[in-house]
């Protein structure tokens, strides 16, 4: 079956620390350390694939051990990686994080070799064989923001893209910032927390509805807005929805934002209508932060 969405961004080692206890700085407890096949782009298109929708991944993995690895790990998760791009000489990208019962405590995202390698992992957009510039590639694409601003901006402005639903993370809010292309061409869904959104237009929010509001006036074409457990907020020219997710035990954080994303375009992809398909979004990001869904 063909690749019903292409996930370009970070596929990585997520090296992740938990912990039942509070932490605070410098503290040293017990807890768990799991290496995982990670990354914001395979985050969201590991979650796809359990909504039942095939992804395909554009990315950079290096050709060393820990790269062959994390191909044969994607691949068992669901994922087409026949269009990854190996550069030779790179190793291949980690995220590190430590989480307490307290959220997330810190994290560090090596992404350097996505980062060099620049446009080569778009050529599958280019050559024939997902798209071309005669025939541009027509389906959804999920976006993260691991890309350089010149590429993010490139996107944002590349013919090879104007046929695509582009939905677009932007991995972190210090890396928030790359997005602004997409809010001066106006297009895509841009899917952002409170902070990003502060981020983005220079200014600080108390509800995902003003964060909202503010990124659809200052040009984005369609925005999604979390704040953790309180309201999230799905934004057009033509009016803004809220809702609140329902309350759950935190059990773990990262890559709560990639499955409620996941799960929000799954919703749009079976037809749902706006209210219901964040309502979808809400209750698959629940049941994941409890550990109930998703399980990797």
């Amino acid at each position: 079956m063909s690749a019903q969405v292409i996930c370009i961004g970070s596929v990585l080692w997520d090296i992740v620390g938990r912990t039942p206890r509070s932490m605070a700085l410098s503290n040293d407890v017990p807890g768990r350390i799991q290496r995982l096949p990670g990354g914001v782009a395979l985050n969201i298109a590991q979650a796809l694939a359990k909504f039942d929708i095939t992804p395909a991944a554009l990315t950079a993995i290096g050709q060393d051990t820990e790269g062959d690895d994390l191909m044969s790990a994607s691949a068992a998760l669901g994922l087409d990686m026949q269009y990854v791009h190996r550069p030779n000489g790179l190793p291949t990208d980690c995220y590190m994080a430590i989480e307490g019962a307290n959220g997330l405590v810190a994290a560090i995202a090596d992404a350097h070799s996505l980062e060099t390698v620049g446009n080569a992992i778009l050529t599958p957009l280019s050559d024939g064989r997902l798209g071309s510039p005669d025939a541009p590639y027509s389906g959804l694409i999920a976006l993260d923001g691991n890309l350089t601003l010149a590429l993010l901006q490139d996107i944002a402005e590349n013919p090879l893209f104007a046929a695509a639903d582009l939905r677009i993370a932007p991995a972190s809010p210090g890396k928030a910032e790359r997005l602004r292309p997409f809010l001066t061409h106006g297009r895509g869904t841009l899917y952002v927390n409170l902070e990003e959104a502060g981020i983005l237009v220079d200014r600080l929010f108390d509800s995902s509805q003003d964060a909202a509001q503010a990124l659809i006036a200052a040009g984005a074409a369609r925005v999604m807005v979390t704040h953790g457990g309180r309201d999230a907020s799905f934004a057009t020219p033509d009016g803004v929805l809220s809702q609140t997710p329902p309350p759950v035990t935190v059990k773990r954080i990262t890559g709560a934002g990639d499955t409620f994303m996941a799960a929000h375009i799954a919703a749009e992809l079976r037809g749902e209508t706006p209210a219901d398909a964040l309502n979808s979004a809400l209750a698959a990001a629940a049941s994941y932060v409890s550990g109930e869904l998703l399980q990797s």
